[in-house]
């Protein structure tokens, strides 16, 4: 653990580096919005976009790894929504609780990062994983907050799904990628040496931008974000490890992958929603700011465990 502790130390000096800045005022909100914004629109898309590029379809879909990853995803979303419930919640507060407890950091953390760690091979695992984040349960918390405020379910809801899928640059740029990829012309050099370039910036970007975003989180309602940090740090691996190596077992590799990924802390977007939705938007940053900080161990822990598994 302590050699996987030290190689992901960097990854979360750059995290750290950013909150100082962000702390400092060095790098105000402003800034923080607008490199947040050429990361996720530009570097990150290019980044996904070359990858898919040069992967077919069949290195990223794999039935067994998808199943294995939604079956532990979705168990942690209902122990999460059953705690919600027991606690006296409505619908909306426990919707944007197991998002949290579920999702992580996969596009601006688990992309640069885990492609590092654990090789250029674990890029079709993780968009995949990315894939399932983005389209099933991106789109669930969508459905269920909307559902509940109107009371039923409406071709409004499936519409205001739709778009923001159509919207978000991380699906468009993976599924233009598999689309090129598709018709087996290999990117020309210019284009390939372009978007290397461009992605290149998507590791330091996208690290710097956690961190300085970081800083401007409060951490209140402490109980209810440990318990939903526990569930992203600890239960959402732990079934996801069930699931790929018991229930739909896959090659050890794979497995690895998919674990690691899902032992990411909280990602910014369910923030960014909470805050849209006015949902529990206080207790989703304490969520992401306590999650964050206790991932360097345990993240190094995870991945130090399915390395040598």
């Amino acid at each position: 653990m302590v050699e996987i502790f030290f190689r992901t130390l960097p990854f979360f000096a750059l995290i750290a580096l950013g909150y100082g800045a962000g702390r400092m005022k060095f790098f105000s909100a402003e800034a923080t919005a607008y490199l947040t914004k050429f990361v996720f629109y530009f570097a990150l898309s290019a980044m996904l976009f070359r990858f898919s590029a040069n992967l077919s379809l069949a290195e990223i879909y794999d039935a067994r790894l998808a199943a294995a990853y939604l079956w532990g995803t979705a168990f942690v979303y209902g122990i999460a929504s059953v705690v919600g419930f027991l606690r006296g919640q409505d619908v909306q507060t426990t919707a944007v609780e197991a998002q949290c407890a579920c999702i992580g950091n996969t596009g601006f953390l688990g992309v640069p990062m885990l492609a590092v760690l654990l090789g250029q091979d674990a890029v079709g695992p993780i968009i995949l994983v990315l894939s399932i984040d983005l389209i099933v349960f991106s789109s669930l918390i969508v459905i269920l907050i909307t559902g509940s405020r109107d009371g039923r379910m409406s071709l409004g809801i499936l519409r205001t799904v739709g778009l923001g899928l159509l919207k978000n640059p991380m699906i468009v740029s993976m599924v233009l990628g598999l689309g090129w990829s598709s018709t087996g012309v290999a990117l020309p050099a210019p284009v390939n040496d372009f978007l290397t370039i461009l992605g290149a910036a998507a590791t330091p970007g996208a690290l710097f931008a956690i961190g300085a975003s970081l800083a401007t989180k409060s951490a209140e309602r402490l109980s209810i974000a440990v318990w939903i940090s526990f569930c992203k740090l600890i239960l959402h691996p732990a079934f996801v490890a069930i699931g790929a190596l018991f229930l739909f077992p896959v090659e050890p590799y794979k497995a690895a992958v998919v674990i690691s990924a899902a032992s990411l802390p909280v990602a910014g977007n369910v923030f960014i929603l909470a805050q849209h939705y006015g949902v529990a938007p206080q207790r989703v940053s304490a969520a992401i700011l306590i999650s964050t900080a206790a991932s360097i161990l345990t993240v190094s822990a995870v991945i130090a465990w399915v390395t040598v598994a």
